[in-house]
């Protein structure tokens, strides 16, 4: 991963709906990129921070004390353990900055729950 990113191209070419791709490393933390629409699910991450970034579009972030709303070029960290449900009500694309350790859908597992091996392979 030693070449120039645009993160806007990669997230636009993406197939599939919540299925991030990595596009890059920091230290021991992923830099992925995902198409999103709808809602993905109810789900924390115990130890992790999670950092979503708005490329193109809105969404939301709905956590049980509050729901934020990003718009481009705006982002959001949710604290470790905190329970959030990220939705966005057309087609928007995100940036997610989060540790290597960090699971797609945390604490839940559904059918289109991608491995990070899923994450870092081309579609």
């Amino acid at each position: 991963m030693d070449d120039v990113v645009d993160p806007r191209s990669v997230a636009e070419s993406l197939k599939s709906l919540w299925a991030p791709r990595i596009v890059g490393e920091v230290d021991n933390a992923y830099v992925k990129v995902a198409k999103i629409c709808g809602s993905l699910t109810w789900h924390a991450h115990e130890d992790d921070d999670e950092m979503f970034m708005v490329l193109r579009g809105q969404m939301q972030i709905e956590m049980e004390k509050q729901t934020v709303t990003l718009r481009e070029g705006e982002f959001f960290v949710v604290p470790k353990g905190v329970r959030h449900n990220p939705t966005a009500e057309h087609e928007c694309l995100i940036l997610l900055f989060e540790r290597k350790s960090t699971q797609h859908t945390g604490d839940v597992q559904l059918k289109n729950t991608r491995t990070i091996e899923q994450q870092l392979r081309q579609e």
